[in-house]
């Protein structure tokens, strides 16, 4: 398993190595993550379950990591972040089920395709 504390320490230094290559990158990244804070309507806690939820889906272990312990700084629980987890589970399932009917579809398509051939 990460040592997860120090592999956000990683990220804050090669973020902000970065940051000196690429200012105009990181700064449109931090106003990105900090678009939503601006009004307050679902508040800090259920912002970073949510965040926590895609990283999941996105498997960005330096997600997984800032925003495990943001959420955790704003008083969620570990049983709120496994409902979070099972939400993104669901929801990664669901994406799997309409691209699974996707995949049908080409297949059914190029089923047509070479009987016309």
């Amino acid at each position: 398993m990460h040592d997860w504390k120090q592999y956000r320490q990683q990220l804050v230094g090669g973020v902000s190595g970065f940051g000196k290559l690429g200012p105009d990158a990181v700064k449109g990244c931090i106003t990105l993550g900090g678009a939503g804070q601006k009004t307050e309507h679902l508040g800090d806690k259920t912002r970073e379950l949510i965040a926590l939820a895609v990283a999941i889906n996105l498997r960005c272990d330096g997600c997984i990591a800032v925003h495990t312990a943001a959420a955790r700084e704003f008083g969620a629980t570990k049983e709120e972040i496994a409902e979070a987890l099972g939400v993104a589970m669901a929801a990664n399932a669901g994406a799997a089920i309409v691209y699974s009917t996707r995949a049908l579809d080409a297949f059914d398509t190029t089923d047509k395709e070479q009987a016309n051939a």
